[in-house]
């Protein structure tokens, strides 16, 4: 006795079109899940360690407060009370490059509307992931970045 069905070409494709959707449902479901449940800061790059001449031109922004630019791939600023501060410079939800707003205290993606505060954590989003920041020391005018 043979337990084989033949099937139609019409039962087939409905048959992998319900299998498809259920699959595509549950790793939508399962990656939303595993993103709110999963790390929250960005890997941090390790090994990290770079010094900025504070009177070089490229870096004047950094001499007043408020100020930022963009080297190696981050965002260094110095917030509006002096401080030095540095994140990853690609937002964490889809890599568009950030800003800092030194009157909102506060990095920001003109893409998708994301902000982060100094410290780089998601404080709106669509980002769910926090920013990977950096360390800085500041020696007589040399900025040096660090992990």
């Amino acid at each position: 006795m043979s337990l084989t069905k033949n099937i139609d070409r019409k039962e087939f494709f409905a048959a992998m079109g319900i299998s498809s959707a259920a699959l595509a449902l549950v790793c939508c479901v399962g990656c939303s899940a595993s993103q709110a449940k999963g790390s929250t800061t960005a890997a941090v790059i390790a090994g990290l360690n770079f010094t900025l001449d504070l009177n070089a031109p490229a870096n004047a922004a950094l001499k007043a407060n408020g100020g930022f630019i963009t080297s190696h791939n981050l965002i260094i600023a110095r917030t509006s009370s002096g401080d030095y501060i540095a994140a990853q410079q690609a937002c964490t939800h889809q890599g568009f490059t950030l800003a800092y707003q030194s009157d909102d205290s506060q990095y920001m993606c003109s893409a998708h509307g994301s902000t982060f505060s100094e410290k780089g954590i998601v404080v709106n989003g669509p980002a769910a992931i926090n920013l990977a920041t950096y360390k800085t020391a500041l020696s007589g005018t040399s900025l040096r970045i660090f992990s």
